[in-house]
This record gives C-alpha cells, structure tokens and sequence, in this order.
C-alpha cells in the first residue's frame, strides 16, 4: 500500500509538470489573461509572437485571447495638441504632384582646344632675324607674322623656283614647257614643306625676286603661348619657334561619378559657370565620354566643348558644369516630411485638432529637396514637415502610457485585497 502511495504521487507530479510545458506557448499576465500576440500601437499591421519591439523602437502591447477583434483594428492615431505643436515648431507641407528635375553637377578645368593649337617648328637651319611676338600672352590675328628666318637653303630654293618659271615663260613650245612645268610643281612642295605659305609662294611667282628671309604667319586668331627662341639666336631644323593656341573654344575635363555616366549623352547642352563671371552663363556640350573608369576614385572623364569667342576662360582655370534632365512629374514630399527608421520611412499625417498618423511610404528618387513617393500618400494631404524626431517623441511618450494604463488594472486584479 505505501508503495503504490509513492507510485500514484510521482505520476500526479509529472502530469502536472507535463501539462505546466504544454502551456507555455500560452504567456499568461497578472490576472490570468493569455497572449494571442504582440502588436504596435502605433504602427498598423506590426505584429509579433514574442515581445519586441516595433519599427518605430516602442515596446509591442500584447493581445489577449478574450479580447474582442474590433479592438484589433483600433486607430494608430494620437493626439499632439495645437498648442504644443508650436511650441516645439511644428511646420507643415502638402503632398502635391510637380514636375521632377535631375541635376548632375562636376567641377573641371580648361584646357585649350589641341586640334587649335599650333607649334611652329623650324625646318631649314638659320638664324632669328626678326621677332614679331616677345612674350606668351599676347594676342596675334590671323596672318600677323610671328618671326622671320634667316635662311642661305631657302634663297637657294627660291632661286631655283624663279629660274624655272623663266625657264618655261621662255619655252617656245608646248613640249618644252613640259617639263619646267613639272620641275615648278616640285619646288613649289619644297618650299611649302618649309612653312612658306600658298600665299607667299604666289607673291613670289608674281614679283620674280627671290628672298633669304622666311617670315612664319599665325594660322588664326590667337594667343601666344610660348616664345622659346631669341632674336639672332642660330636655330636647326627640328628646333621650336613659337606656340600659338586659339582660344575661340576650349574644352573643360570633368569627371562624373559613374552612377551617373548612363544619363550622360554625346551632344548634351550643359550650363558652365566660373567665379570669376558669376551670375554669367557659357554653353557647353559634351563632346567626348572617357569608357574607362578611375578604379579608385570611381569616375569618368567627360570632355565639353565650350565656346569662348572673348577669351573669358583660359587654359587652367577652374569651372563648374551643371546638367539639368526633365524626368516628368509624380507625386512629391519634401525631404524634412521623412523620417528614416531603419529599412522603413515614416511621415506623420495632419488628421486635423491635433490628431496625428503615422503612416509607412514607398519613396522613388530624391530630387534636390523633394523625395518622389510611390505609394502611402494622396495629393493634398498634410504631413509633417518639421520637429519630425519630437513628433516620434510624444507618440513614443503615450504609447508608453498606454501600454502602463493597461497593465496597471491586471496587476490590481492580481495582488491580493488587505484587509
């Protein structure tokens, strides 16, 4: 008898430590109430099995199995009142549809146009007779000269070409006029070759009288920009006489992140502005897309061609290049409405007398100070466009409370009357 005593109790003590583990999915609070779950009070559609914490980092109200479920769909709405909204500086903003504008922005520097500049390189040995331009900087017209050269090769060459023409000015007969005209014909590339102009080779078949000195002429209107010759100095074929650059277009080099590069096109008209002209504009258009990309900085080179007809910008100097694109028109919310919570965005709603709700959007792309929304707004409604973290505040602050009001009659339910 005490045996089977013993035996009975040890089974009624593991049927009931068994049936305390199969109730412990079940939390159970003061009072005897069991947990169906977890959700936000603040955030709709937030739920949890365990206690947690929501989006917004406030701690989850349970709900209870005897509750009944149209509580579950209570209003997320609190209540901030007026006066307390100005005295913490809340300002508002409509949702409204307007149009969406891109800008890309990039600094880069002036470099003068290498296919308008032009070095002038000896190619008959003799001396600097003469210097027209002294110093880089000074500006030089199309056909000034630049320097004469003394030279003993080309008095030779035009001599022989003036003793050619004779030659077949005299021929008194087609076939005779043959082949001084061919000889003609290669002394007139020889001379060229030597940097005498078709103009000067044409002066000197009229005037018949042959010169030792070659005088070298700008190609176009320009600046100097470098004079590395002396007057009298010996030069040889091959040496450097004098760099002349025309300024009339200068391309800037910028460098574009390559994020951007895909809205980049050959052709776009850009706006280049400088410190040293502000308020003033000059139109530049891309005329080149470097495809490699720098490994570190992670940008490309993009060269603009911009025209400089007044020699504003010079080489060197740094300009800033603004693109502006059109990418149509949405649904826009400035960028103070947002209020980042983590993988999530909030904004809080104007329910009008003071009532708020925060409500999770879909955003697109920003656009300057204006976030694209996809979803969770309407044209017209109010949000909060500022003081949004006190806003988060005092939602947090009553939530708190609620959730202290509603365990403070379960704990009174649960602690025994004194007497």
């Amino acid at each position: 008898m005490a045996l089977l005593t013993l035996l009975g109790m040890a089974s009624c003590s593991k049927a009931s430590t068994q049936k305390k583990r199969d109730g412990e999915p079940k939390a159970e609070q003061p009072g005897g109430r069991k947990v169906k779950y977890y959700k936000s009070t603040m955030m709709s559609g937030e739920v949890s099995a365990k206690p947690t914490k929501d989006s917004m980092g406030m701690d989850m109200v349970p709900v209870y199995e005897d509750q009944k479920s149209d509580t579950e769909n209570q209003p997320t709405e609190f209540v901030v009142p007026v006066e307390r909204q100005q005295q913490i500086g809340v300002r508002y903003a409509k949702v409204e549809r307007k149009p969406l504008r891109h800008t890309i922005r990039a600094v880069g520097l002036i470099v003068p146009d290498r296919s308008r500049n032009w070095q002038f390189v000896s190619r008959v040995d003799g001396y600097v007779q003469k210097l027209n331009v002294t110093s880089p900087g000074e500006i030089v017209e199309k056909d000034a000269p630049l320097l004469s050269i003394y030279s003993p090769d080309l008095l030779t060459s035009e001599r022989e070409f003036v003793e050619l023409l004779r030659m077949r000015d005299e021929a008194k007969s087609k076939e005779a006029r043959e082949t001084p005209q061919r000889l003609i014909e290669s002394a007139k590339r020889r001379l060229q070759l030597w940097n005498v102009t078709s103009e000067q080779v044409a002066e000197l078949e009229k005037t018949r009288k042959a010169s030792d000195t070659l005088t070298l002429l700008s190609p176009f209107r320009g600046v100097v920009q470098s004079v590395p010759v002396e007057q009298g100095k010996n030069v040889k074929m091959g040496d450097l006489l004098v760099e002349v650059a025309d300024l009339s277009l200068v391309w800037m080099w910028a460098e574009f992140y390559e994020n951007e590069l895909s809205m980049l096109q050959v052709g776009q008209k850009l706006a280049i502005t400088a410190k040293s002209y502000p308020g003033q504009n000059f139109d530049g258009t891309i005329s080149l897309i470097d495809p490699f990309v720098d490994a570190t900085k992670r940008t490309a080179k993009v060269r603009i061609d911009i025209p400089n007809a007044d020699f504003k910008l010079r080489p060197g100097m740094y300009v800033n290049a603004e693109l502006a694109m059109d990418m149509g028109e949405a649904l826009t919310v400035p960028v103070s409405a947002i209020m980042p919570t983590g993988e999530r965005n909030v904004v809080f709603i104007d329910k009008g007398e003071g009532k708020l709700e925060p409500r999770i959007v879909q955003l697109g792309s920003k656009y300057g100070d204006i976030y694209e929304v996809q979803s969770g707004l309407q044209e017209g409604e109010r949000v909060v466009a500022s003081a949004n973290f006190l806003i988060d505040a005092e939602s947090k602050v009553q939530g708190a409370l609620k959730e202290f009001e509603q365990e403070k009659p379960e704990e009174a339910a649960g602690s025994p009357v004194k007497p």
